[in-house]
């Protein structure tokens, strides 16, 4: 039995790579947690919601239960508990500082409730963890947003996956709502390049292009124990 277990399902990237997992037919349970459930319903979609503040201290076992009045919760309750299922993690979470409010709330999210989730996910069994960062993401940057982003690398290398896969998307295109203006100019600025196939690595890539990269990766054998994927590899990936 594979898992698949996600955080960040609401958000651009998250609802592609929720949409990519449901599809995909080697995975027989998508685990989806978030602070509120989404108006999706799917065969193999479980949905948690919960204080994701307090995600790593989460009875996981209790809520699968609580919500299992048809037993359909069944199989993947064993296979956690028995250790017998592969689990995937993925996080999609992120926010900005305007979102955010201050950027000690941008650290609880896009540091501190991913790290709790990846400490969660490894206890649960997880081999391997997936994480969107940033393009220029770096613990010593002199950057907020990527120095944070950087932080979180270096900490999720240290939980023990056996496979820690870092994707770092560019600008990211894709309906997003509610939209970004800075980003949507950003957009109109930088679209071209994808036409002209310009500045590989800093043109835009679709938000569909950074979810199927995260599967295809998840997916694949003899992977080395961390990886950090860049824009354009994640291109080559999904021509």
């Amino acid at each position: 039995m594979k898992i698949a277990i996600l955080i960040g399902t609401s958000g651009l990237v998250g609802m592609q790579l929720l949409h990519q997992l449901l599809q995909n037919p080697v995975y027989d349970y998508v685990l989806s947690i978030g602070r509120r459930k989404l108006s999706l319903k799917h065969g193999k979609l479980i949905q948690i919601s919960g204080d994701m503040n307090t995600i790593n201290s989460w009875d996981l076992d209790s809520k699968l239960s609580d919500q299992d009045l048809g037993g359909e919760n069944h199989g993947i309750r064993v296979a956690i508990k028995e250790n017998t299922a592969a689990i995937h993690a993925f996080s999609a979470l992120g926010t900005t500082i305007k979102q955010a409010g201050s950027k000690d709330n941008f650290i609880a999210v896009d540091h501190g409730m991913v790290l709790q989730f990846a400490h969660c996910a490894k206890k649960l069994g997880a081999k391997k963890f997936l994480n969107v960062s940033a393009l220029s993401a770096d613990a010593n940057s002199k950057v907020f947003y990527n120095k944070v982003k950087g932080k979180l690398e270096e900490d999720l290398k240290g939980i023990g996956f056996e496979y820690v896969g870092i994707f770092r998307p560019s600008l990211l295109m894709g309906n997003r709502s509610p939209a970004r203006l800075g980003e949507e100019f950003a957009k109109l600025v930088t679209k071209p390049f994808i036409w002209l196939k310009l500045f590989k690595k800093m043109r835009p890539i679709y938000d569909y292009q950074v979810a199927k990269s995260m599967v295809i990766k998840a997916l694949e054998v003899n992977s080395p124990a961390v990886e950090i994927i860049e824009s354009d590899a994640m291109q080559d990936l999904t021509k």
